[in-house]
């Protein structure tokens, strides 16, 4: 079933508030949630993420229904690869060396805010590529 295109850029919003909160204040804490946010995204979707849930209870009744909608599967990837760096950066705070943790939470950060703002969303499109990578292959 398609999602409401405004969920996930409402939630690449929000991720970009947490991840430039953390790059500030250096936050193991806030990064371990945004960790667990996307980890959450990536397991049931982004309808079920945290940012998801509170799209759909609070802002979306706000705002009417959708107009338009798009496929689950490319931002539940996003999720993922969010996942990859917010681990990545959540190492790098943790345990060190701390610059891994300031660029990979960085990296996540620029990839957050092109959603948010521009509506592009990387790491869709990286599913997109692979997906016509692997069709063109078999």
């Amino acid at each position: 079933m398609d999602i409401d295109v405004r969920g996930p850029r409402f939630g690449a919003a929000v991720t970009t508030v947490v991840l430039a909160a953390v790059l500030i204040t250096s936050s193991t804490w806030l990064l371990a949630w945004q960790t667990l946010a996307f980890a959450l995204g990536a397991a049931g979707g982004v309808a079920r993420s945290p940012y998801g849930v509170l799209f759909r209870t609070l802002v979306r009744p706000r705002i009417g229904p959708p107009t338009a909608f798009e496929p689950p599967e490319p931002p539940r990837f996003a999720q993922a690869v969010g996942l990859v760096f917010a681990g990545l950066g959540l190492v790098g705070y943790a345990l060190g060396p701390a610059w891994l943790g300031l660029a990979a939470t960085g990296a996540a950060l620029a990839a957050a805010f092109l959603n948010a703002v521009f509506g592009y969303c990387l790491g869709c499109e990286m599913y997109l590529l692979g997906r016509r990578v692997t069709v063109r292959a078999e």
